[in-house]
């Protein structure tokens, strides 16, 4: 009885013979070796980006009789037949001179060998290509932000992935000339880390594959107040006076103000306190002889204090710029553009009179 006939009557017969045709089809482990036929001939390595289509072609004669398409020791089309379940593979031509296919929407688990085999004059023959999938660069795991204290040793994780294999670096992004520095590594440490290196610091992840991957993480390092340039300021008498302090601290300093051992509090004595970020400002609207004298500010945050001593001293008047008789008020000029014009006035009369 034929196949034909037998598979009407006893289909999983035919499912034998045609197993049995595909093992004398595709007989495991037999490469192609140099000196045979030059078919079947099968594209060299197939390089695609994941999510884009590869197209496996296969170049036969018309002595070809069987084909088929395997991927490892899966059939994935025999013939014009599908044996994939997979939507995504589909044969793309099978004609005398070429048996493709093609698969869509490539991942990274397709990649590996893909065997085109043959038979002819009742001699199968394979040829063989590599699949190679090509993913971008993408970090999957970087160290959340982060705040430590200036001393404290830090390390920095970026762990990324990518076919081929992608190359991490880290940078900082001080802003400061000199200060930023690269590590090609997908840990960072830093010991002992100083206030200079807080910042952000950024993981770049690059395989040529696609554009690069790019994180930051923020490291904020904490350190105690440090006041920078007290300075002393002279005023006069019944004049307004205001003394500065600047402490730069992580947190934010909070700060007093003392005179001698008497901390001095806003609003009273005609002083006022004004703190905006790092600086305050001890201010005197109308400074009198016992105004003068040696403050103390004190910068505070969780980690320490410091303090400056910051004198206000006192300074004479300017000597005065007239002589006596001087009009010192703001309508000294506007009297005298009044005469001036009073003058002028006088002058023409004079001389419409004379004439």
């Amino acid at each position: 009885m034929g196949v034909g006939g037998g598979c009407l009557v006893l289909p999983w017969r035919c499912l034998v013979v045609l197993c049995l045709r595909l093992l004398f089809l595709v007989p495991a482990g037999v490469p192609v070796r140099s000196g045979e036929a030059t078919f079947p001939k099968a594209m060299d390595n197939v390089t695609v980006k994941q999510g884009e289509s590869a197209t496996l072609r296969c170049t036969v004669d018309d002595r070809v009789t069987r084909v088929a398409w395997l991927n490892r020791s899966t059939i994935l089309y025999a013939g014009n037949d599908k044996w994939s379940i997979d939507d995504r593979v589909v044969i793309l031509t099978n004609t005398k001179t070429q048996y493709s296919i093609r698969i869509h929407n490539v991942d990274i688990y397709d990649e590996g060998p893909y065997t085109c085999s043959v038979q002819t004059d009742n001699h199968p023959k394979t040829s063989r290509v590599h699949l190679i999938v090509q993913v971008p660069p993408q970090i999957i795991n970087i160290t959340s932000d982060i705040t430590v204290n200036e001393g404290s040793s830090v390390t920095l994780l970026c762990l990324a992935f990518g076919r081929p294999e992608p190359t991490v670096t880290w940078k900082h992004l001080s802003g400061k000339e000199g200060q930023g520095f690269i590590s090609d590594d997908e840990y960072l440490e830093i010991t002992g880390i100083t206030r200079d290196q807080s910042g952000e610091y950024e993981c770049t992840a690059v395989n040529d594959v696609a554009a690069p991957d790019i994180r930051r993480v923020k490291v904020t390092v904490n350190y105690p107040p440090s006041i920078s340039n007290p300075k002393n300021t002279g005023v006069s008498v019944g004049q307004k006076g205001i003394l500065r302090c600047e402490a730069s601290a992580v947190p934010v300093a909070e700060f007093q103000w003392f005179k001698e051992d008497t901390r001095l509090a806003n609003g009273l004595d005609g002083v006022r306190i004004e703190n905006k970020g790092r600086m305050s400002t001890l201010t005197f609207f109308n400074v009198s002889e016992k105004d003068y004298g040696n403050y103390t500010c004190v910068a505070i945050n969780k980690l320490g204090n410091t303090n400056a001593s910051i004198i206000l001293y006192e300074i004479s008047e300017p000597p005065a710029l007239a002589g006596p008789g001087a009009v010192h008020d703001g309508n000294s000029a506007a009297s005298r553009a009044m005469a001036c014009v009073w003058l002028s006035g006088a002058l023409l009369a004079y001389f419409l009179l004379k004439f």
